[in-house]
């Protein structure tokens, strides 16, 4: 379903360019389909439009060892580590 899906989701891209939730959507289809250089676009574009976002830069990273480019992965995967939400520091409010 993720080549179908890919039809789909690129009409709606050339509607919509700014939306992450499609580039995403696009992103991880393009994956599933280990077509790696369109992955990396997507994740790319996703970086681009939300340079915060913890998951857009796990998956570039991925997209990128994929394709052999580790060392353009690592600051990625570093980034990606230091903006995932830590549970072990959130204040349980039970405990109050």
């Amino acid at each position: 379903m993720n080549a179908q899906a890919t039809v789909a989701l690129e009409k709606a891209k050339r509607r919509e360019p700014e939306s992450r939730s499609i580039r995403e959507a696009l992103g991880i289809a393009y994956f599933r389909l280990r077509r790696w250089e369109e992955a990396e676009a997507e994740f790319r574009a996703l970086v681009e439009l939300s340079p915060a976002d913890e998951f857009a830069h796990h998956a570039l990273a991925r997209a990128l060892v994929k394709q052999g480019k580790r060392k353009e992965a690592t600051p990625h995967l570093k980034l990606a580590r230091s903006l995932r939400p830590r549970p072990d520091l959130e204040v349980d409010e039970r405990a109050e």
